[in-house]
């Protein structure tokens, strides 16, 4: 048997212990060498004869799949996996499965730090003062305001709590809202363009699929209030970034932070010359405790399935 892993926090020398009890069961692991997610063709040269992947954030397309013939099992280190094609997957008999709720603290309070770093200017001014400049620059605070969430799953419940501590109004949207809990937590459900209209700040929790492809376009940027800050801690693709950059050099926006892009690693962007964009390497899952509860499910979701026994996070 073997297994490749590619997640660049599970690499060889690694002192995980989700990563030790996967060697203890194959002892045949292949790492990514690249540091960075895998595109089609060198991942088909380091997974066309293995039997099991525990899969980061790499392009699982149809020709990858096509060109593994002994692969029995793909482990989503994470709770996206819309870089999988999952449907292929499902008809060569290869099972999905993927880590939901795992890292969704850590998403949660990444995105909370970047809405106060962008309502504070926190990255700017700290730019400025150690390069000599001394710089008066009025914020906003977060205290009050209202926030708008698209997505209410794991991370998008665990934002609304941080929310809460600043006395904050929540509204929230999701084709598949709980009602009951919006209810229990003083969360506002509401439709799409509601919340765009009426927040100060927006947040998005969503996979990527044909219906949120850039959702977040110039069309729905001009139904936000002026001002308004966007964070984006899921999937690139929900953003459409050439709007967005004219909507932050014009006021529209008044502040975005990306921990996700369309291209991973991002090419060089005309975003990133603006003093009101944040961006993180989609770092939002990289905490210690993230990194080693969605290890630890991983693995285990992989033995599982390589043993033929249920899984519970079976996603296709």
């Amino acid at each position: 048997m073997k297994i490749l892993v590619t997640p660049t926090s599970m690499q060889s020398g690694s002192d995980s212990a989700a990563l030790k009890k996967l060697s203890a069961y194959c002892p045949d692991l292949v790492f990514n060498p690249t540091g960075k997610p895998l595109e089609e063709d060198k991942l088909i040269d380091l997974l066309s004869d293995c039997d099991g992947y525990l899969a980061g954030l790499d392009f699982v397309t149809e020709k990858v799949l096509r060109n593994c013939p002994n692969l029995k099992a793909i482990s989503r280190y994470g709770a996206g996996y819309d870089r999988v094609d999952t449907k292929t997957a499902r008809e060569l008999g290869i099972a999905v499965s993927n880590t939901p709720g795992a890292n969704a603290q850590a998403v949660a309070e990444l995105t909370f730090g970047m809405l106060l770093s962008l309502a504070r200017s926190i990255p700017y001014l700290h730019n400025e003062t150690i390069n000599g400049k001394w710089v008066r620059s009025s914020g906003i605070e977060l205290f009050g305001k209202t926030i708008g969430i698209i997505g209410l799953g794991g991370i998008g419940k665990k934002l609304a709590r941080c929310c809460e501590g600043f006395n904050m109004k929540i509204l929230a949207y999701d084709p598949y809202i709980q009602e009951s809990y919006c209810k229990e937590h003083n969360i506002l459900p509401v439709a799409l363009e509601e919340l765009l209209k009426e927040s100060d700040l927006i947040t998005l929790h969503l996979p990527l699929n044909d219906s949120t492809y850039h959702l977040i376009d110039a069309h729905a940027i001009t139904l936000m209030k002026q001002g308004a800050i966007l964070v984006n801690a899921s999937r690139g693709g929900i953003v459409d970034e050439e709007a967005a950059y004219h909507a932050l050099c014009d006021g529209r926006l008044g502040g975005l932070g990306l921990d996700a892009f369309e291209k991973e690693p991002p090419e060089a962007s005309s975003l990133f010359a603006l003093p009101n964009v944040i961006a993180t390497p989609h770092a939002g899952a990289h905490t210690k405790e993230a990194t080693a509860a969605m290890a630890e499910m991983a693995v285990d979701n992989l033995i599982c399935m390589l043993e033929g026994k249920e899984c519970k996070y079976i996603v296709n």
